[in-house]
């Protein structure tokens, strides 16, 4: 096991809140929290119609994605634990998925892939098995792969 951890989580890319319906949730987070709607998403595959909104502006942008399922019958269930996932922002996915799989972090299926918003994204899974043993405990983590005028400003921050 390695102690020298080659890449750096930056900050908080996202939180996606799942729910039965997405008009409720954006009466809520839009309407009356007044975040801003930029973009929707929908993946029969992943089950998922997704609102997405931000908070913020520039590199220091928060995602908010309210999802609200297709079918609330079928997996995966977006909708059944209301706070689905937090996204990291990551300096450098590939070796990040490297290195925490080498040091016993279970990944979701699915590996390195283009996510909703167009950053290249993974998930930690959120149950740890025998052969990886380290998992989110419960809660789904979706890694990040940062652009560079995200980690431009968080270098610039940490001066």
């Amino acid at each position: 096991m390695s102690n020298a951890r080659p890449f750096k989580v930056l900050g908080i890319q996202q939180i996606a809140i799942g729910g039965l319906s997405r008009e409720k949730l954006k009466t809520l987070w839009v309407d009356k929290l007044g975040l801003q709607l930029t973009g929707t998403f929908e993946s029969a595959g992943e089950n998922v119609k997704e609102d997405i909104c931000a908070i913020g502006h520039g590199p220091f942008k928060v995602e908010v994605d309210l999802m609200q399922p297709f079918d609330p019958e079928k997996k995966p269930a977006v909708h059944a634990t209301p706070l689905n996932h937090i996204g990291l922002w990551i300096d450098d996915l590939p070796r990040a998925v490297e290195w925490l799989s080498a040091n016993g972090v279970r990944f979701a299926p699915g590996g390195i892939r283009r996510g909703a918003a167009g950053f290249d994204i993974c998930f930690l899974h959120p149950k740890g098995n025998e052969e990886f043993p380290v998992s989110g405990e419960g809660v789904l983590i979706e890694l990040v792969q940062a652009p560079s005028e995200v980690v431009d400003a968080f270098a610039r921050l940490a001066g």
